[in-house]
């Protein structure tokens, strides 16, 4: 029964958190849009951009909402490469102008030491994706704050992913 009950506890805490993502200022939403504009080579609204926390840190990917828009895709893997290198060199000024240098989790990625985190580019159908690995649980936990106030800031635009154990385990081979 006690199991029962903190089981139940987690359910309900954990949803309340999927809400308070969720739940973003539009105002903020539009201001992060407007801001974005200026990183960004592709349209937000013809986009989707997806958050996968794993256990190793996550997975970034960003999408065309229409497989016919050729010029969105381009555009989504030119940036998915350009922030690849940026990151990699703890360059993490785009998403500082996009989201402020106070986004959650930022300011342990851009003190991460180089190698710490590593960051793989890979085109998906649509579009392309970004993994993050690190065996740092400081730094997994800033990746998943990151990605939290990254689905808050995009809102409809964005949405959180969920890893099947079989694409993980193959997301791990490579």
């Amino acid at each position: 029964m006690k199991k029962l009950a903190v089981s139940l506890v987690v359910c309900v805490l954990g949803g309340l958190a999927l809400s308070a993502v969720a739940a973003a200022d539009p105002q903020r939403q539009a201001e992060v849009a407007k801001l974005g504009a200026d990183v960004m080579p592709f349209s937000l609204k013809a986009t989707t951009h997806i958050f996968t926390k794993t256990a190793e840190g996550g997975v970034q990917r960003v999408v065309a909402k229409s497989a016919s828009d050729a010029q969105q895709v381009k555009f989504v893997r030119e940036h998915l490469r350009d922030i690849q290198t940026q990151f990699l060199k703890g360059d993490f000024s785009g998403p500082t102008h996009i989201h402020g240098a106070e986004m959650p989790g930022l300011a342990d990625l851009k003190a991460a030491k180089p190698g710490q985190v590593s960051i793989d580019y890979k085109e998906v159908d649509t579009g392309a994706e970004l993994t993050y690995r690190t065996a740092d649980t400081k730094l997994v936990a800033a990746l998943h704050q990151w990605f939290d106030a990254q689905l808050s800031d995009h809102g409809a635009d964005a949405m959180a992913g969920h890893m099947h154990h079989h694409d993980h385990g193959a997301m791990m081979k490579q």
